[in-house]
């Protein structure tokens, strides 16, 4: 099955060649990395089989983060780190999006753009916090995760997910405070207030006259889902948070003309194929190319690395509030299970895979050791 580096591979070139000068020079720039991507351009990595000795030469990865292939285990890593983060209590999946009108200008302004979502949405959970009956005087934790595209990942629609925990600490840190278990906050001061924070935030930057009037009468859009623990919300977000639109399983052929994909449509169980040319394949998946060193995951309240107050003492009064104080210091409080990366695996035997080099683009040997008790005459560079 092809997969998204063959169609850039296939298509980039044509499309960098009439690319205009607008084009940013970071989508140039990762469009490229992620064509040559385990290709061998970029070098190659050594593996050594501990079992029958063979070597496994393997093109090199980019490692950028909009790259469907790589970035695997930072994205394990991320899901285990946020799951054994998780409190017991009831979450909720706030989705903060923008009327199609204002898409347009987001897409010329990615930065202002996004960052006026992030902010928006933000101040929006913290001030109806601050007039919930359930949290007043309470300080919220929680985190959100920046998505460019919707169903079709050829459409540009920027949205960003918030995971909130139904509840909140308070001020002096003695006490947690609960939201009832299905509601957060009152739906219509959500939309009313987000769009509010959002249009200063364009008067803030100068663009709020490039917006039509039109977009201000609309009833903008906040979707507030309960999830539980929360732990199924964060398989769906974990592969999107080191990579972009389209994975590979979705690519179905690539031609010299056009690139098949599959999607999934809104409200719809089934999954159904579309054709689009090559070009407009690659213009889809660049716009989906953040600026250089945007930060497409952000965390508030205590939920920030900087904060005051531990997760292990948040845990505690969690614990104190739903009176299962016994459970907790009897040492059988549920913890999810962690995680063990398995290693690579030889495709002659099955055997396990050690590193043992590491050769640059340019030929250079970085990195170069035997395995102990190496057999010369059973290398293989499959």
């Amino acid at each position: 099955m092809p997969t998204v580096g063959d169609c850039l591979r296939q298509h980039g070139p044509s499309f960098l060649a009439s690319a205009t000068e607008s084009t940013p020079r970071q989508v140039r720039k990762v469009l490229s990395v992620l064509a040559r991507c385990r290709t061998g351009e970029l070098g190659h990595v050594i593996y050594g089989c501990r079992s029958c000795r063979r070597e496994h030469w393997v093109g090199r990865s980019c490692g950028n983060r909009h790259c469907p292939t790589c970035q695997y285990e930072l994205t394990q890593r991320w899901l285990q780190k946020q799951t054994d983060r998780l409190l017991p209590v009831q979450h909720f999946l706030v989705t903060c999006t923008v009327p199609k009108e204002v898409r347009e200008l987001i897409r010329a302004y990615r930065e202002d753009g996004f960052n006026a979502i992030f902010d928006s949405g933000a101040d929006m959970l913290r001030a109806c916090a601050a007039e919930s009956r359930y949290l007043q005087d309470g300080q919220l934790g929680f985190f959100g995760v920046l998505h460019t595209w919707g169903r079709d990942p050829m459409q540009f629609h920027p949205h960003v997910h918030f995971v909130v925990p139904g509840g909140a600490v308070s001020h002096d840190g003695t006490k947690w405070m609960g939201t009832p278990e299905n509601h957060l906050f009152v739906h219509a001061k959500m939309c009313a207030k987000y769009k509010t924070f959002f249009r200063r935030r364009m008067q803030q930057l100068g663009l709020l006259s490039q917006i039509p009037s039109s977009a201000w009468k609309k009833k903008w859009v906040v979707d507030v889902k309960p999830v539980g623990t929360g732990q199924a919300v964060l398989k769906y977000l974990a592969p999107y948070v080191y990579r972009v639109a389209i994975g590979n399983h979705r690519i179905e052929e690539c031609t010299d003309r056009e690139v098949t994909y599959r999607w999934k449509p809104s409200k719809s169980r089934r999954w159904r194929k579309r054709s689009v040319s090559g070009s407009h394949f690659v213009q889809g998946f660049a716009q989906h190319i953040l600026p250089q060193g945007f930060r497409k995951v952000r965390y508030y309240g205590w939920c920030a690395s900087n904060s005051r107050i531990t997760r292990e003492r948040i845990r505690w009064l969690v614990w104190l509030y739903r009176g299962w104080t016994y459970w907790l210091g009897s040492g059988i409080a549920p913890r999810p299970e962690p995680r063990t990366p398995q290693p690579p695996r030889c495709s002659k035997c099955g055997g396990d895979l050690q590193l043992i080099g590491v050769i640059a683009a340019n030929g250079r040997t970085l990195f170069r050791r035997l395995l102990p008790n190496h057999a010369p005459e059973y290398l293989d560079s499959g």
